[in-house]
């Protein structure tokens, strides 16, 4: 299912998936003339009539994820629009996506495209935007900052602040430092590409940071103290999430204090 909401000139495009008895939302949006990030590909059909309504002259992509770029080919082959992503996932966007049974079957197979590298600062028709590499969820990851408008598109820097899980490619520390970086900038309303619209973005960016600086603490106290892995996490994080044990524990809590742990 696809929904249309319009917040100013910013069109989000709300997608939903559901799997079995897992119902998730994924956002993309369009603004000036731009796309941010492509969806997934379990929503082409619904999402062919959005594209030819609102025509873009390019695609920004936050991170190579499968819920980001699952109808870039669509696009590439059929709008024949530039795709613009990371350096480091140029490559990876030639290939047929390689993912985890249970994100195959969420979100579908993404197929190859051919991106080109985001600059640090482009142009849409009429607005000027920075981008801002924005490691954590993803080695990749980018987010897109207007500063005459002030608002910042943030892929999946946010999502929650305050997550229970995460996956085992994640980092907190660097989400840390990348949610220091976004917030040296001058942005009240933000747009995630799970949460959709957020007005005071920037007061959840930060309750996420501190939520994550304080858990770092706690985690490292613990250690210090002669915890193990396996005890902190059962300590901090006493209920398993239905996600666990559908991703077979790709997602889990103790990637949380793995990452941190790793860190120090």
């Amino acid at each position: 299912m696809v929904d249309i909401i319009q917040h100013q000139d910013v069109t989000a495009i709300k997608g939903t998936v559901t799997y079995s008895s897992v119902t998730l939302q994924v956002y993309n949006f369009i603004t000036d003339g731009m796309l941010i990030d492509t969806s997934t590909i379990q929503l082409l059909d619904e999402l062919i009539p959005v594209y030819k309504k609102y025509p873009v002259d390019f695609v920004v992509i936050t991170h190579a994820h499968e819920d980001h770029t699952g109808t870039a080919n669509w696009l590439q082959n059929n709008l024949d629009v530039p795709i613009f992503i990371h350096q480091m996932s140029i490559e990876e966007s030639k290939r047929e996506a390689d993912y985890p049974q249970y994100r195959e079957l969420v979100w579908g197979i993404r197929k190859p495209f051919k991106a080109k590298p985001l600059p640090d600062s482009f142009q849409s028709r009429n607005d000027s935007w920075e981008t801002i590499h924005t490691p954590g969820h993803a080695q990749d990851h980018l987010a897109l900052y207007n500063k005459e408008k002030k608002i910042l598109f943030s892929g999946d820097l946010f999502v929650t602040p305050k997550p229970k899980v995460i996956m085992a490619s994640e980092s907190i520390p660097k989400m840390i430092q990348s949610l220091k970086r976004v917030l040296t900038y001058d942005f009240q309303e933000v747009f995630c590409c799970h949460a959709g619209y957020l007005p005071n973005g920037r007061i959840l960016l930060k309750q996420k940071l501190d939520y994550l600086h304080d858990l770092k603490e706690k985690i490292v106290n613990r250690y210090n103290k002669g915890m193990s892995l396996e005890e902190i996490d059962q300590e901090l994080f006493p209920i398993t999430p239905p996600i666990a044990p559908f991703s077979r524990y790709d997602w889990d809590s103790k990637h949380i204090v793995k990452s941190i742990l790793t860190d120090i």
